[in-house]
Protein backbone atom coordinates (compact mmCIF):
# COMPACT_ATOMS: atom_id res chain seq x y z
CA UNK A 1 0.00 0.00 0.00
CA UNK A 2 1.11 3.58 -0.61
CA UNK A 3 2.17 5.43 2.52
CA UNK A 4 -0.63 7.89 3.58
CA UNK A 5 -0.14 11.51 2.62
CA UNK A 6 -1.50 14.72 4.10
CA UNK A 7 -4.79 16.14 2.84
CA UNK A 8 -2.98 19.38 2.09
CA UNK A 9 -0.51 17.63 -0.18
CA UNK A 10 -3.31 15.72 -1.92
CA UNK A 11 -5.28 18.95 -2.48
CA UNK A 12 -2.14 20.48 -3.96
CA UNK A 13 -1.85 17.60 -6.42
CA UNK A 14 -5.50 18.06 -7.45
CA UNK A 15 -4.71 21.71 -8.12
CA UNK A 16 -1.59 20.76 -10.10
CA UNK A 17 -3.66 18.49 -12.32
CA UNK A 18 -6.33 21.17 -12.85
CA UNK A 19 -3.79 23.78 -13.99
CA UNK A 20 -1.94 21.20 -16.14
CA UNK A 21 1.46 21.84 -14.55
CA UNK A 22 3.61 18.90 -15.63
CA UNK A 23 7.01 19.83 -14.18
CA UNK A 24 6.40 18.59 -10.66
CA UNK A 25 10.00 18.94 -9.48
CA UNK A 26 12.64 21.23 -10.95
CA UNK A 27 16.36 20.63 -10.55
CA UNK A 28 17.64 21.56 -7.07
CA UNK A 29 20.38 24.14 -6.68
CA UNK A 30 23.75 22.48 -7.02
CA UNK A 31 25.64 22.81 -3.74
CA UNK A 32 28.50 20.91 -5.39
CA UNK A 33 28.85 23.65 -8.00
CA UNK A 34 28.59 26.38 -5.36
CA UNK A 35 31.29 24.72 -3.27
CA UNK A 36 33.61 24.27 -6.25
CA UNK A 37 33.05 27.88 -7.31
CA UNK A 38 33.88 29.08 -3.79
CA UNK A 39 37.03 26.95 -3.78
CA UNK A 40 38.12 28.26 -7.18
CA UNK A 41 37.64 31.85 -5.97
CA UNK A 42 39.52 31.31 -2.71
CA UNK A 43 42.47 29.18 -3.84
CA UNK A 44 45.51 30.70 -5.52
CA UNK A 45 45.82 29.75 -9.19
CA UNK A 46 49.19 28.12 -8.54
CA UNK A 47 47.73 25.80 -5.87
CA UNK A 48 48.45 22.13 -6.60
CA UNK A 49 44.74 21.23 -6.70
CA UNK A 50 43.48 24.35 -8.50
CA UNK A 51 43.41 22.54 -11.90
CA UNK A 52 41.52 19.62 -10.33
CA UNK A 53 38.91 21.95 -8.80
CA UNK A 54 38.54 23.90 -12.05
CA UNK A 55 38.17 20.73 -14.13
CA UNK A 56 35.54 19.33 -11.77
CA UNK A 57 33.64 22.63 -11.83
CA UNK A 58 33.55 22.59 -15.64
CA UNK A 59 32.31 18.99 -15.55
CA UNK A 60 29.49 19.84 -13.13
CA UNK A 61 28.52 22.89 -15.20
CA UNK A 62 28.43 20.77 -18.36
CA UNK A 63 26.22 18.22 -16.62
CA UNK A 64 23.79 20.90 -15.47
CA UNK A 65 23.69 22.43 -18.96
CA UNK A 66 22.84 19.01 -20.42
CA UNK A 67 20.04 18.44 -17.91
CA UNK A 68 18.66 21.93 -18.61
CA UNK A 69 18.70 21.15 -22.35
CA UNK A 70 16.56 18.05 -21.85
CA UNK A 71 14.25 19.86 -19.42
CA UNK A 72 13.67 22.55 -22.04
CA UNK A 73 12.83 19.98 -24.72
CA UNK A 74 10.29 18.29 -22.45
CA UNK A 75 8.78 21.64 -21.50
CA UNK A 76 8.35 22.72 -25.14
CA UNK A 77 6.61 19.49 -26.17
CA UNK A 78 3.12 18.34 -25.30
CA UNK A 79 2.15 14.76 -24.54
CA UNK A 80 -1.32 13.27 -24.89
CA UNK A 81 -1.12 11.14 -21.75
CA UNK A 82 -1.28 12.16 -18.09
CA UNK A 83 2.28 12.54 -16.87
CA UNK A 84 4.52 14.07 -14.24
CA UNK A 85 8.13 15.17 -14.78
CA UNK A 86 10.73 15.17 -12.01
CA UNK A 87 14.23 16.57 -12.39
CA UNK A 88 17.12 15.66 -10.07
CA UNK A 89 15.16 13.20 -7.91
CA UNK A 90 17.03 11.32 -5.16
CA UNK A 91 15.44 8.35 -3.39
CA UNK A 92 16.50 5.57 -1.05
CA UNK A 93 15.62 1.88 -1.21
CA UNK A 94 18.42 -0.57 -0.54
CA UNK A 95 20.72 2.39 -1.23
CA UNK A 96 20.54 6.05 -2.19
CA UNK A 97 20.17 6.72 -5.92
CA UNK A 98 19.64 9.80 -8.06
CA UNK A 99 17.74 10.17 -11.34
CA UNK A 100 18.50 13.08 -13.67
CA UNK A 101 14.95 13.10 -15.08
CA UNK A 102 11.93 10.87 -14.44
CA UNK A 103 8.93 10.93 -16.81
CA UNK A 104 6.08 9.27 -14.93
CA UNK A 105 2.74 8.22 -16.47
CA UNK A 106 -0.06 5.71 -15.78
CA UNK A 107 1.48 3.51 -18.50
CA UNK A 108 5.20 3.54 -17.66
CA UNK A 109 8.06 5.26 -15.87
CA UNK A 110 10.93 6.50 -18.04
CA UNK A 111 14.30 7.30 -16.44
CA UNK A 112 16.62 9.59 -18.42
CA UNK A 113 20.34 9.48 -17.62
CA UNK A 114 21.76 12.65 -19.23
CA UNK A 115 25.39 13.08 -20.24
CA UNK A 116 27.24 16.03 -21.73
CA UNK A 117 30.62 14.58 -22.70
CA UNK A 118 32.04 15.77 -26.02
CA UNK A 119 34.15 13.66 -28.36
CA UNK A 120 33.87 10.16 -29.82
CA UNK A 121 32.22 7.80 -27.32
CA UNK A 122 32.53 4.05 -26.94
CA UNK A 123 30.37 2.08 -24.50
CA UNK A 124 32.30 -0.87 -23.10
CA UNK A 125 30.46 -3.86 -21.61
CA UNK A 126 33.06 -5.80 -19.64
CA UNK A 127 33.76 -4.03 -17.42
CA UNK A 128 31.07 -1.36 -17.97
CA UNK A 129 32.83 1.86 -18.94
CA UNK A 130 32.44 4.87 -21.19
CA UNK A 131 35.53 5.70 -23.25
CA UNK A 132 35.87 9.21 -24.67
CA UNK A 133 38.35 9.97 -27.47
CA UNK A 134 39.16 13.68 -27.81
CA UNK A 135 39.98 15.32 -31.17
CA UNK A 136 43.68 15.35 -30.21
CA UNK A 137 43.57 11.58 -29.59
CA UNK A 138 43.54 11.77 -25.78
CA UNK A 139 41.51 8.94 -24.23
CA UNK A 140 39.46 9.36 -21.03
CA UNK A 141 37.42 6.82 -19.08
CA UNK A 142 34.12 7.45 -17.26
CA UNK A 143 31.55 5.48 -15.33
CA UNK A 144 29.24 3.88 -17.89
CA UNK A 145 25.92 5.83 -18.12
CA UNK A 146 24.19 2.72 -19.51
CA UNK A 147 25.16 0.79 -16.38
CA UNK A 148 24.06 3.76 -14.25
CA UNK A 149 20.58 3.89 -15.76
CA UNK A 150 20.20 0.10 -15.58
CA UNK A 151 21.02 0.30 -11.87
CA UNK A 152 18.51 3.12 -11.39
CA UNK A 153 15.82 1.08 -13.13
CA UNK A 154 16.35 -1.75 -10.64
CA UNK A 155 16.35 0.60 -7.65
CA UNK A 156 13.26 2.51 -8.80
CA UNK A 157 11.43 -0.78 -9.25
CA UNK A 158 12.34 -1.52 -5.62
CA UNK A 159 10.83 1.82 -4.60
CA UNK A 160 7.63 1.15 -6.56
CA UNK A 161 7.35 -2.29 -4.99
CA UNK A 162 7.64 -0.73 -1.53
CA UNK A 163 4.67 1.56 -2.23
CA UNK A 164 2.60 -1.12 -3.97
CA UNK A 165 2.87 0.09 -7.57
CA UNK A 166 3.53 -2.15 -10.58
CA UNK A 167 4.32 -0.30 -13.81
CA UNK A 168 7.05 -0.87 -16.42
CA UNK A 169 10.27 1.06 -15.75
CA UNK A 170 12.42 1.93 -18.76
CA UNK A 171 15.84 3.55 -18.79
CA UNK A 172 17.57 5.45 -21.60
CA UNK A 173 20.79 7.45 -21.96
CA UNK A 174 20.41 10.95 -23.38
CA UNK A 175 23.43 12.68 -24.92
CA UNK A 176 22.79 16.38 -24.50
CA UNK A 177 24.21 17.58 -27.83
CA UNK A 178 24.61 16.02 -31.32
CA UNK A 179 28.34 16.90 -31.26
CA UNK A 180 28.69 13.79 -29.09
CA UNK A 181 29.51 10.99 -31.54
CA UNK A 182 28.74 7.41 -30.55
CA UNK A 183 31.19 5.01 -32.17
CA UNK A 184 30.09 1.97 -30.14
CA UNK A 185 26.73 2.06 -28.36
CA UNK A 186 25.54 -0.03 -25.41
CA UNK A 187 23.90 -3.36 -26.21
CA UNK A 188 20.89 -3.21 -23.91
CA UNK A 189 20.22 0.51 -23.44
CA UNK A 190 18.85 2.96 -25.99
CA UNK A 191 20.82 6.18 -26.57
CA UNK A 192 18.95 9.32 -27.66
CA UNK A 193 19.56 12.97 -28.37
CA UNK A 194 17.18 15.42 -26.62
CA UNK A 195 15.14 16.16 -29.76
CA UNK A 196 14.28 12.46 -30.05
CA UNK A 197 13.04 12.04 -26.48
CA UNK A 198 9.44 13.21 -27.19
CA UNK A 199 9.24 10.87 -30.17
CA UNK A 200 10.47 7.98 -28.03
CA UNK A 201 7.89 8.77 -25.35
CA UNK A 202 5.16 8.75 -28.00
CA UNK A 203 6.33 5.32 -29.15
CA UNK A 204 5.49 3.94 -25.69
CA UNK A 205 1.81 4.93 -25.82
CA UNK A 206 0.88 1.41 -26.90
CA UNK A 207 1.66 0.09 -23.42
CA UNK A 208 -1.42 -0.74 -21.33
CA UNK A 209 -2.53 1.61 -18.55
CA UNK A 210 -1.38 0.20 -15.20
CA UNK A 211 -2.63 2.83 -12.71
CA UNK A 212 -5.31 5.54 -12.68
CA UNK A 213 -4.71 9.28 -12.31
CA UNK A 214 -5.57 9.28 -8.61
CA UNK A 215 -2.88 6.67 -7.97
CA UNK A 216 -0.51 8.68 -10.15
CA UNK A 217 -1.13 11.67 -7.89
CA UNK A 218 -0.57 9.60 -4.76
CA UNK A 219 2.68 8.23 -6.18
CA UNK A 220 3.74 11.75 -7.15
CA UNK A 221 3.23 12.91 -3.58
CA UNK A 222 5.16 9.94 -2.23
CA UNK A 223 8.09 10.72 -4.54
CA UNK A 224 8.17 14.36 -3.44
CA UNK A 225 8.05 13.42 0.24
CA UNK A 226 10.77 10.78 -0.22
CA UNK A 227 13.16 13.04 -2.13
CA UNK A 228 16.51 13.47 -0.34
CA UNK A 229 18.57 16.39 -1.65
CA UNK A 230 22.27 15.67 -2.08
CA UNK A 231 24.47 17.50 0.43
CA UNK A 232 28.15 17.22 -0.60
CA UNK A 233 31.01 16.90 1.85
CA UNK A 234 32.92 20.15 2.46
CA UNK A 235 35.49 20.81 -0.27
CA UNK A 236 38.48 20.79 2.11
CA UNK A 237 37.46 17.34 3.33
CA UNK A 238 36.56 15.93 -0.09
CA UNK A 239 39.83 17.03 -1.71
CA UNK A 240 42.16 16.96 1.30
CA UNK A 241 42.94 20.68 1.14
CA UNK A 242 44.10 22.36 4.40
CA UNK A 243 41.77 25.13 5.56
CA UNK A 244 44.75 27.52 5.69
CA UNK A 245 45.17 27.18 1.90
CA UNK A 246 41.92 29.08 1.26
CA UNK A 247 41.76 32.87 1.23
CA UNK A 248 39.46 34.18 3.97
CA UNK A 249 37.42 37.35 3.96
CA UNK A 250 34.14 38.68 2.53
CA UNK A 251 33.98 38.84 -1.27
CA UNK A 252 32.56 41.93 -2.97
CA UNK A 253 29.76 40.92 -5.33
CA UNK A 254 30.48 43.93 -7.56
CA UNK A 255 34.21 43.73 -8.27
CA UNK A 256 34.96 40.23 -6.94
CA UNK A 257 37.76 41.32 -4.62
CA UNK A 258 38.21 39.53 -1.29
CA UNK A 259 38.45 41.65 1.87
CA UNK A 260 35.36 43.79 2.41
CA UNK A 261 35.64 45.72 5.67
CA UNK A 262 33.02 45.75 8.42
CA UNK A 263 31.57 49.21 8.96
CA UNK A 264 28.53 50.33 10.96
CA UNK A 265 25.59 48.12 9.90
CA UNK A 266 27.24 47.27 6.58
CA UNK A 267 30.32 46.12 4.66
CA UNK A 268 32.49 48.31 2.45
CA UNK A 269 34.76 47.20 -0.38
CA UNK A 270 38.06 49.14 -0.22
CA UNK A 271 38.58 48.46 -3.94
CA UNK A 272 35.36 49.74 -5.54
CA UNK A 273 33.72 51.44 -2.51
CA UNK A 274 30.60 49.25 -2.81
CA UNK A 275 28.46 49.03 0.35
CA UNK A 276 26.54 45.83 1.06
CA UNK A 277 24.65 45.23 4.33
CA UNK A 278 24.33 41.49 3.75
CA UNK A 279 27.70 40.65 2.16
CA UNK A 280 28.55 38.35 5.09
CA UNK A 281 25.71 35.95 4.14
CA UNK A 282 27.46 34.51 1.08
CA UNK A 283 30.77 34.26 2.93
CA UNK A 284 29.24 32.25 5.78
CA UNK A 285 27.51 29.91 3.33
CA UNK A 286 30.85 29.38 1.58
CA UNK A 287 32.49 28.59 4.92
CA UNK A 288 30.08 25.67 5.44
CA UNK A 289 30.56 24.48 1.84
CA UNK A 290 34.34 24.63 2.14
CA UNK A 291 35.27 23.62 5.68
CA UNK A 292 33.02 22.06 8.31
CA UNK A 293 29.42 21.42 9.30
CA UNK A 294 29.61 23.58 12.43
CA UNK A 295 30.91 27.12 12.94
CA UNK A 296 31.94 28.78 16.19
CA UNK A 297 32.02 32.49 16.94
CA UNK A 298 35.80 32.40 16.53
CA UNK A 299 35.47 30.66 13.16
CA UNK A 300 33.13 33.44 12.08
CA UNK A 301 35.46 36.20 13.26
CA UNK A 302 38.54 34.64 11.68
CA UNK A 303 36.86 34.06 8.31
CA UNK A 304 35.09 37.43 8.06
CA UNK A 305 38.05 39.38 9.49
CA UNK A 306 36.18 40.99 12.37
CA UNK A 307 37.39 41.35 15.96
CA UNK A 308 34.24 41.96 17.99
CA UNK A 309 32.62 38.88 19.55
CA UNK A 310 29.24 40.61 19.88
CA UNK A 311 29.27 41.68 16.25
CA UNK A 312 29.94 38.07 15.19
CA UNK A 313 27.12 36.90 17.47
CA UNK A 314 24.67 39.32 15.85
CA UNK A 315 25.67 38.13 12.38
CA UNK A 316 25.31 34.46 13.27
CA UNK A 317 21.96 34.98 15.01
CA UNK A 318 20.48 36.79 11.99
CA UNK A 319 21.56 34.09 9.51
CA UNK A 320 18.74 31.67 10.37
CA UNK A 321 21.28 29.04 11.42
CA UNK A 322 20.72 26.16 13.83
CA UNK A 323 22.51 26.68 17.17
CA UNK A 324 24.05 23.96 19.33
CA UNK A 325 25.29 24.28 22.92
CA UNK A 326 25.47 27.35 25.13
CA UNK A 327 27.72 30.30 25.83
CA UNK A 328 31.35 29.76 24.79
CA UNK A 329 30.63 26.25 23.52
CA UNK A 330 27.86 27.37 21.16
CA UNK A 331 28.24 26.45 17.51
CA UNK A 332 26.05 27.05 14.45
CA UNK A 333 25.15 24.89 11.45
CA UNK A 334 23.42 25.59 8.14
CA UNK A 335 20.45 23.38 7.26
CA UNK A 336 21.03 22.94 3.53
CA UNK A 337 18.44 20.15 3.48
CA UNK A 338 15.62 22.46 4.58
CA UNK A 339 16.64 25.08 2.02
CA UNK A 340 16.59 22.56 -0.85
CA UNK A 341 13.37 20.66 -0.01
Amino acid sequence: MIVPISLLCYDLLKYIREVTVINIKVRSESLSLQGLTAAQNRLSKDHLLFPTISSKKLSVEAGIAGEDKVADVLLRNSFSIDHRIFHDLSLTTSTLFQMDTLFLSPLFALILEIKNISGILEFKENPPQLIRIRPDGTVDGFECPAAQVERNVILFKEFLNQVGIDIPVIGVVVLAYPKQIVKVGPRRTKVLFPSLVPQYINSLYHLPQKIDVTTLDLLTSQLLESHQPYIPNPISEAYGIPISDFKSGVICQICGKIGMEKVFRSWCCPNCKNFDRFAHGQAIKEWFLLFRRKMSNKDCRDFLHINDIKSANRILQTMNLESHGKNRNRTYSMDFLAKMK
